[in-house]
């Protein structure tokens, strides 16, 4: 008997399987890095722990919402073939899920994070419906407009970077602090560039495919080589970027060098992945660099916390 034979299709087994759990953790880290920044500028006694909440989840309702999106337009436009395809098992391509399902799965998800996201208005004015509303825009354009024409480290950059970090912020700290720091701007971009690792390598395996389909990706437009380049370089920058803004932002400038350490483990184990991207180079074998780098992201993620910690004593 074979996995698809295993899986009933529309079961909550199957619609577990296309929300892809292992890719939550790229929605997590952003969200822990605006709440340690916020901590750090308020204290425990001003730091608003109910938006903090409400943007974990929105992230997290945003990140399902973002792969049955790319799951269900990347079945009809015939990018997930099972019999070429590297990455992991597509739920509509597999049959798991009917397309008809998943359509109405895409409307419930949306208007879930809508919900969740809606009272935030309270905590950071009307605007954050604008930004929920863009957040729901850009994750069916990534899928059907900017991921063809190479734009997609863009809007990673945009949408796991800049917007979760710098608007969680914004809504945890209290009135009289509404301000974006340009040091949480600058981190925010820094974390921006370490998830894009995950799509850099996402992109990598599957140049050939994604060239035969006419889907320019960075990684199609750079070629192989330059393409391993820019996996190892995001990463590394966006570690770097990060360290020095933290050397900068400490209260000590000795507490700032030692601010520098944790981040360390990042950027040791990203260079192990880069170097096993090298010796693999092609095919399912990149499945685990893969996986490495989505442990490596959310390394970055716990190390930074740490690091933001260590900047305030």
């Amino acid at each position: 008997m074979n996995e698809n034979d295993k899986i009933k299709t529309n079961s909550l087994e199957a619609w577990v399987l296309a929300a892809r759990p292992k890719t939550l953790s790229g929605a997590a880290v952003p969200v822990m890095i605006a709440a340690a920044l916020a901590l750090k500028t308020t204290g425990w006694q001003e730091f608003r722990l109910l938006p903090a909440i409400l943007c974990f989840l929105f992230a997290f309702l945003m990140q399902i919402d973002s792969n049955l999106i790319n799951d269900y337009f990347d079945f009809v436009h015939g990018n997930d073939d099972p019999a070429t395809r590297l990455g992991p098992k597509r739920a509509c391509a597999e049959g798991w899920i009917t397309p008809g399902a998943m359509r109405c799965g895409l409307v419930v998800v949306s208007a879930a994070a809508c919900a969740v996201g809606l009272p935030l208005v309270y905590y950071g004015g009307w605007e954050m419906v604008i930004v929920g509303a863009v957040c729901v825009l850009f994750a069916f354009l990534y899928t059907t407009f900017f991921s063809y024409r190479g734009l997609g480290d863009i809007l990673v950059l945009l949408f796991f970077g800049i917007v979760p970090v710098c608007f969680t912020y914004y809504v945890i700290v209290p009135e009289h602090l509404k301000a974006i720091p340009w040091s949480v701007f600058l981190i925010s971009v820094g974390c921006g560039l370490v998830i894009d690792t995950l799509l850099c390598i996402n992109n990598f395996r599957d140049r050939h495919n994604d060239e035969k389909d006419g889907k320019r990706t960075f990684i199609v437009r750079l070629g192989e080589k330059r393409g391993a380049q820019l996996y190892n370089a995001v990463g590394s920058m966006g570690a770097a970027l990060t360290m020095v803004v933290l050397l900068f932002t400490s209260r000590h400038s000795q507490i700032g060098i030692v601010c520098m350490f944790p981040l360390l483990v990042y950027v040791y184990k990203h260079s192990q992945s880069y170097i096993q991207l090298k010796e693999t180079w092609e095919g399912k074998g990149l499945n685990k660099v893969l996986g490495m780098t989505a442990r490596d992201m959310f390394i970055y993620g716990l190390m930074t916390v740490v690091a933001i910690y260590l900047s305030t004593l």
